[in-house]
């Protein structure tokens, strides 16, 4: 009965070596020359460029290895025509014709009729008269409130901590099995301006409520793509206590003023540069990536910046008017979903209740 480390034909490996250390001497003198040492023209699989599918060979090694050489060959034809072409527009100087737009994503959507204007009286006159009317006339400065769902994991906890840091003058509380209806009564007892809600699934931070308070409205998203500050690479020192600045960037419809003003009335009003500290919400595609950055002035045109985390994307689910109520609340706006996401989403609701 044959081992396991016996060997079935005692040369044959030799053989196999001998075969293949032949063929690739044979492979090398065709790159030379273009011809075997019989003086045989190269099989196809030989020739490259291939003349046919390399899908074709059946040999996998050698489909990769031809696969990859065409690869390559497609960028060094590519890199030429580039390179020719800006030798073209150098000496053609400004009789160059101008440069194609790149289609992408953004300037290929549907115009939104829902863009409004700065400057309309009716939206001027809705956003005197709405909820954060006196934040914007500085009658009131933020105090908020940072909590969680009930029995928070360790990453949930240390996302709030870390946001107390971004946001002036947030406290975080822990839940304990209070209910929000509660919660949001002894919030505006205490004079707090919001109330934010962090929810999380299978340990990971999946869901943000904002509230203002005491009139509202409430918006829930979903959050996703969390990145704690020990996660980015390259990130900067921990955060100063100075006031940042607030950058909301492309939020240009009706929905997009009510979520943007909630966003900015969590931060004072009188930021101090002297942080060099920066708060981003950059909308693009309906989703909401926030950024914490630090920036230097290396020049006069070179700006560098630093990422002091922690970082996370938004989706809007629903704006709610008033405060938090899951069973009566009137919603202004909901988010359009399948059956499926739907009861997730109001799983979600309940959960954070």
């Amino acid at each position: 009965m044959a081992k396991a480390g016996d060997k079935i034909g005692g040369s044959g490996n030799k053989g196999l070596k001998r075969k293949a250390a032949t063929e690739e001497r044979q492979e090398a003198a065709v790159a030379e020359d273009g011809t075997t040492e019989s003086g045989v023209q190269p099989s196809k699989a030989a020739a490259f460029p291939p003349g046919f599918s390399v899908s074709e060979i059946k040999n996998k090694q050698r489909r990769h290895l031809m696969f990859t050489r065409w690869k390559q060959q497609q960028r060094k034809e590519k890199l030429a025509a580039k390179k020719k072409l800006k030798k073209e527009r150098e000496a053609l100087g400004d009789k160059a014709p101008p440069k194609p737009i790149p289609k992408t994503i953004d300037n290929q959507r549907v115009y939104d009729e829902t863009t409004v204007d700065p400057n309309d009286e009716e939206v001027a006159y809705d956003e005197a008269t709405d909820e954060f009317a006196s934040y914007f006339n500085r009658q009131t400065s933020p105090k908020i409130l940072i909590t969680t769902s009930d029995r928070p994991h360790g990453r949930t906890v240390r996302l709030c901590e870390q946001l107390s840091t971004v946001i002036p003058n947030s406290h975080v509380y822990y839940r304990r099995g209070l209910a929000l209806k509660k919660i949001i009564p002894q919030c505006i007892s205490r004079d707090f301006t919001d109330l934010i809600v962090i929810n999380e699934d299978r340990k990971i931070p999946n869901g943000l409520i904002l509230s203002h308070l005491p009139n509202g409205p409430t918006a829930h998203f979903k959050m996703s793509s969390v990145r704690l500050r020990k996660e980015i690479k390259r990130r900067g020192k921990e955060p100063t206590e100075h006031i940042p600045e607030i950058i909301l960037n492309n939020f240009t419809t009706r929905l997009g003023h009510s979520v943007g003003r909630m966003f900015a009335s969590l931060f004072p009003h009188n930021p101090q540069f002297t942080g060099r500290q920066v708060a981003t919400f950059h909308n693009q595609r309906d989703y909401i990536f926030f950024r914490f950055h630090r920036y230097i002035f290396k020049s006069e045109k070179k700006v560098g910046i630093q990422e002091l985390g922690p970082r996370f994307t938004l989706k809007l689910r629903s704006l709610q008017k008033g405060t938090f109520d899951s069973k009566y609340g009137e919603y202004e706006w909901v988010h359009k979903v399948c059956a499926y996401s739907k009861k997730s989403h109001l799983e979600n609701f309940k959960r954070m209740e």
